[in-house]
């Protein structure tokens, strides 16, 4: 493990974020073997106007709104909006610029236009109001934002409200180009000097709730940004110029990001982003465009295999990733059984910026996480950090190329990074041959009767029976047992939630996990609590729980 070298050079005037950053003390260790990177590095050019140098200027890189984008037309068009940001909204090196889209290519096309001008992107999720929004706004000092029109109202409002943004710049999402932005973008030159940021400059800050609520920034490098692709897209998916990616995660979320602008993009490949990425508008884009690579929740991938039941071609598909939540093991042989190819189900963090540990095409395993990604190591620990025996479980910890810095939280980072690693939040145990298997989210461990019980088992049980379409077990106060077992269940479409349901599902759970695991609570919703990718908000279950 090689210790953390001093930061290297530095294009940021404004120099926020690099006096911003965690004290030096309180990183984990980063080991960068293999990812030898030039001091001065700018993401943003590397995965556009290099790649027109390296002959794939023709080969169409984002598919959105109704038109397909060539690199070449990419790298332009980011390119004419850097000249505008700097030379007409007064954009600075070190800056933070806002981002507010759904997933489009106009999105993408701003990212990487204000990385290139060498400001500090912050990517925004569509549906957060001018009072969360402003948190963000005042909390990394954000200067100028860049809005999609079509939801330039709550920005507005949050510009009212803040002594920072200054600058908000509105831009047409969809493909016609007509919003002030746009108009003075294309006035300007298709060449673009992008700024020479340094390697260990902050390009992006990912905002995180956690399981909490609470917003919390994290800042990644512009290096980091293409170690998750030189890492994780090239060693476990394989990615090659032929590949045509497709998912639901926002752009906002560094999962998203990853998955279907940064991963595509170093390697040629092509993105097809979708503003309202519902399961059968996914399914009808794979089936046009013959995606190869899916990122989405296993919620979706189980609509997806009774579209195929009901004729549904998404035979292009070669890998299917799961994203968001857990990934069943019901999920997983239906998917293996109809398809032939694995799910590859894999755990990442915002903090660490993508997916570090991972099952991959010829080593998998239904309810298993997989094996570190190259680069990173996984173990799993005691309150007091030391290595448990297989077969136990404990805390996940992990270190690699990349890893937590959160900005101005000292107190949250002493939480995450200990002795140099990363604590994740979530109970794993590992196998005699080396796989990771995911228990539960810390604070999902549900301790009743002396039992530790892992909520997500009790999910992948209820799971297989044919009336549950969607699941979430938390645990619930209890007088005897300290906490019982609570599911919140969504039936599938013919089937009544009531008390014979409840008996059979009991029956159902006892029957296939040890019986003491069952859920002595059953509770049948119209829908669970869930974030924009798909994750199922159980600390909004146990809060009304607790208020009941």
């Amino acid at each position: 493990m090689t210790a953390n070298a001093p930061l290297g050079p530095s294009a940021h005037i404004d120099t926020f974020t690099r006096d911003n950053l965690p004290a030096a003390e309180s990183w984990p260790e980063l080991d960068l073997t293999g990812f030898d990177y030039p001091e001065y590095l700018n993401a943003a050019v590397e995965l556009t106007d290099r790649m027109v140098e390296k002959g794939f200027g023709d080969h169409v890189a984002l598919i959105g709104n109704g038109r397909s984008r060539t690199y070449k037309e990419l790298s332009d068009w980011s390119n004419r909006i850097a000249h505008a940001l700097v030379e007409d909204f007064g954009v600075k090196p070190g800056n933070r610029v806002m981002i507010r889209s759904a997933n489009n290519p106009a999105m993408v096309a701003c990212w990487l236009a204000a990385t290139k001008a060498g400001a500090v992107a912050v990517n925004t999720m569509p549906m957060l109001r001018a009072g969360e929004l402003a948190k963000l706004v005042d909390k990394a000092q954000i200067s100028h934002a860049l809005c999609d029109t079509r939801m330039i109202e709550e920005l507005a409002l949050c510009q009212k409200q803040s002594d920072f943004l200054t600058t908000v710049v509105g831009f047409d999402g969809t493909a016609n180009h007509d919003a002030e932005l746009d108009r003075v973008a294309l006035k300007k030159p298709v060449h673009f000097n992008a700024v020479q940021t340094g390697r260990d400059d902050v390009a992006l800050l990912g905002f995180t709730s956690g399981t909490t609520g609470e917003a919390k920034a994290t800042m990644h490098f512009h290096r980091d940004l293409l170690v998750i692709a030189d890492g994780y897209a090239k060693e476990v998916l394989n990615v090659t110029p032929e590949d045509v990616f497709i998912g639901s995660p926002p752009l906002a979320f560094t999962f998203g990001l990853g998955g279907l602008a940064i991963f595509p993009l170093r390697f040629g490949a092509a993105a097809t982003l979708l503003e309202q990425a519902s399961p059968p508008n996914m399914i009808q884009m794979i089936e046009e465009h013959r995606a190869t690579v899916c990122f989405t929740a296993p919620t979706a991938y189980r609509v997806m295999l009774r579209a195929m039941d009901e004729g549904a071609d998404l035979s292009s598909l070669r890998a299917a990733v799961s994203a968001g939540e857990t990934l069943p093991a019901p999920v997983f042989e239906e998917w293996k059984a109809k398809t032939g190819k694995p799910m590859l189900d894999g755990i990442g963090a915002t903090e660490m910026l993508h997916i570090f540990i991972s099952n991959r095409f010829d080593d998998h395993l239904p309810g298993c996480t997989g094996k570190p990604v190259s680069g990173y190591q996984a173990k799993i620990v005691g309150d007091d950090m030391q290595e448990l025996p297989r077969g136990e479980t404990g805390r996940l910890a992990v270190r690699g190329p990349t890893g937590c810095r959160y900005m101005t939280d000292a107190a949250k980072q002493a939480v995450y990074v200990r002795d140099g690693w990363n604590l994740t939040g979530d109970a794993f145990w590992q196998d005699e041959d080396g796989h990771f298997h995911f228990a539960a989210r810390t604070d999902d461990i549900i301790l009743s009767s002396g039992y530790n019980i892992a909520g997500p088992e009790v999910e992948a049980a209820l799971l297989a029976h044919p009336a549950v379409q969607e699941c979430a077990v938390i645990g619930v106060a209890d007088d005897e047992r300290g906490q019982i077992v609570q599911a919140h269940v969504v039936l599938a479409e013919g089937y009544a939630g009531d008390a014979l349901m409840v008996r059979v599902l009991q029956d159902h759970v006892k029957a296939t996990i040890a019986p003491f695991k069952y859920p002595r609570s059953v509770v049948f919703t119209d829908a669970l609590p869930k974030t924009a990718t798909g994750k199922i908000q159980r600390f909004q279950l146990r809060k009304t729980a607790g208020e009941a």
